[in-house]
């Protein structure tokens, strides 16, 4: 998702997951497909760390959570980074993506 009324609506009317490190929201998708969108405020962080931090939830999103989301009814879902994010290794987020995709009542392997 890249649409600001699509970010906005899934932000204001989704159900929220929270983790150390992230806050998901999610709805039913109005389209056939499962969509993500990725925020990731700047928490006065400089543009190296905050680029890194999308590039490393854009990658899990793909490789993890978008795969997961095509056998079930379609989600919209938005992940954003707390400020805790900018401190995590990368190993901590793809477990705390597994963890979300669980708790969507994605089943992982």
């Amino acid at each position: 998702m890249t649409r600001a009324a699509d970010l906005d609506a899934v932000r204001r009317e989704g159900k929220r997951i929270r983790t150390p490190h992230l806050e998901v929201r999610y709805i039913a998708s109005l389209s056939r497909l499962p969509r993500i969108g990725i925020i990731v405020p700047r928490h006065k962080q400089s543009a190296v760390a905050r680029n890194k931090v999308k590039r490393w939830l854009r990658e899990l999103s793909r490789a993890t959570l978008l795969p997961a989301l095509m056998g079930t009814p379609p989600l919209d879902v938005l992940l954003r980074a707390t400020p805790e994010a900018y401190r995590a290794d990368h190993a901590t987020l793809v477990e705390e993506v597994r963890r979300v995709s669980e708790r969507l009542g994605v089943p992982q392997s």
